[in-house]
């Protein structure tokens, strides 16, 4: 049976076992409902986003789409997306193959067009004039609404860069994922595009096991059926009523500090390629739990603000802050033991090196974790502790896949609707009256 990821939570529990259970109470009957979501199969509410990862059907039409389009001439992957059609991915890209960490030419490259950047652009755009054949490139376009402002901008860009390269050649090396019914699938059968849908329940940041994290990835070489089997995994642990839940655990004991007065988050990675993944993560409680109304219509103007930090960089930015600060942090540590990648040498050049010398990298940095974490106990700061095995498709599947749940529990501990994001159509009509002037 493989490893799990392990959590502790003694450290953030300053709770009575009443406060806990009572907590645990109001999620039961979600989890009720969660498991009767789960035996369907099927995408019929929002929650179904539990059902992607044992999806075959999905993991078929992937598994040909991709042996349709991969091959041995692909180089680059243009993923043009922002928000929940891109961050899942790129936490998994850069987690395994980010461009500062162990990078290999050989690797298929995902280029990321979030956000309209002219310097990006222009990147993209030497790409395409590098590449000898429209088969070193695949650009793939997500977007639920089909009608994203800054992906649409960058797609426009793009195509016309293709097309005036490789006239119709360059509409078979695109696909595009979207709502069944947007008018981003009407352009694509009417350009006989590739077209795969997103089930539409499933809200973007609960959609990293959809074809918009499983296709990318896929593509660029990962395994995607150890991804999924780690949801499933730890889909298991949590969706029962047992105090072992780690997703339930974590929720309460956010929602209880949030309200004992530390409305901040701060999942704190201890190796620096995990990054993206709290970008991921930021995504999905800002607009998770970040609400102005609660589920019964009154105005509570809601929210617990997610932070990221890297150890050990913020511990020389930030921790002066987090230990002689404001006392309104509850903090997330995760780190994963890396033994036999770099090693201090036997014999060192510097004097303040004695206490290095023959220490595995990793070890330093456990040694600087505890730490942390002792100085922490003294002070009383609240805190959980999670770790890894190893940094691999399985554990990254089984930690988002907690990390959702942990999200609609909390949700539902604080009475608000996970799955919306309204306050978010705001700026987008606004910027829409500007541009057209």
């Amino acid at each position: 049976m493989s490893k799990k990821i392990s959590f502790d939570f003694r450290d953030g529990n300053f709770f009575s076992q009443e406060e806990i259970t009572a907590s645990r109470e109001k999620i039961y009957s979600h989890l009720d409902e969660l498991l009767a979501v789960a035996k369907t199969g099927l995408y019929e509410k929002k929650e179904s986003f539990i059902n992607l990862p044992q999806d075959s059907r999905l993991t078929e039409t992937v598994s040909a789409l991709t042996a349709k389009k991969k091959n041995s001439h692909l180089r680059t992957i243009f993923l043009l997306g922002i928000g929940g059609s891109n961050l899942g991915t790129l936490a998994v890209y850069d987690a395994l193959r980010g461009q500062n960490f162990f990078s290999d030419e050989n690797n298929i490259r995902i280029f990321f067009l979030d956000t309209v950047s002219p310097l990006v652009a222009r990147e993209a755009e030497a790409i395409v004039k590098k590449a000898r054949e429209a088969d070193e490139i695949l650009t793939l376009v997500i977007s639920k609404s089909g009608s994203t402002t800054e992906t649409v901008a960058n797609f426009e860009f793009l195509y016309a860069l293709l097309n005036k390269k490789w006239g119709e050649k360059a509409n078979e090396r695109i696909i595009v994922i979207t709502d069944s019914g947007s008018n981003l699938e009407e352009k694509a059968r009417a350009k006989n595009w590739e077209i795969l849908n997103i089930p539409a329940p499933v809200g973007g940041r609960y959609s990293v096991f959809s074809a918009v994290g499983l296709l990318p990835l896929a593509l660029a070489g990962f395994d995607i059926s150890k991804f999924q089997s780690g949801a499933a995994v730890m889909l298991n642990d949590c969706l029962s009523k047992s105090e072992d839940n780690p997703a339930l655990m974590s929720a309460i004991l956010i929602f209880l500090h949030f309200y004992k007065g530390l409305p901040i988050n701060n999942i704190f990675f201890f190796n620096p390629e995990l990054e993206s993944l709290g970008k991921w993560y930021r995504q999905l409680m800002g607009e998770s739990i970040g609400k102005e109304k609660n589920l019964t219509g009154e105005i509570v103007n809601i929210g617990i603000t997610p932070m990221i930090s890297i150890g050990s960089v913020d511990l020389h930015s930030m921790v002066q802050l987090y230990l002689g600060g404001p006392r309104d942090k509850f903090t997330s540590f995760v780190y994963i033991h890396q033994q036999g990648l770099a090693q201090v040498p036997t014999k060192t050049a510097l004097a303040s090196a004695s206490l290095l010398a023959n220490k595995d990298f990793a070890e330093i940095m456990s040694a600087i974790l505890e730490g942390v974490k002792t100085a922490y106990r003294e002070r009383k700061l609240p805190f959980i502790s999670v770790s890894w095995p190893e940094i691999s498709e399985f554990y990254l599947g089984q930690f988002m896949q907690f990390k959702m749940l942990e999200m609609i529990f909390l949700a539902r501990l604080l009475n608000v609707n996970a799955f919306d994001q309204p306050s978010v159509e705001e700026y987008k009509k606004e910027t829409k009256k500007i541009l057209k002037g």
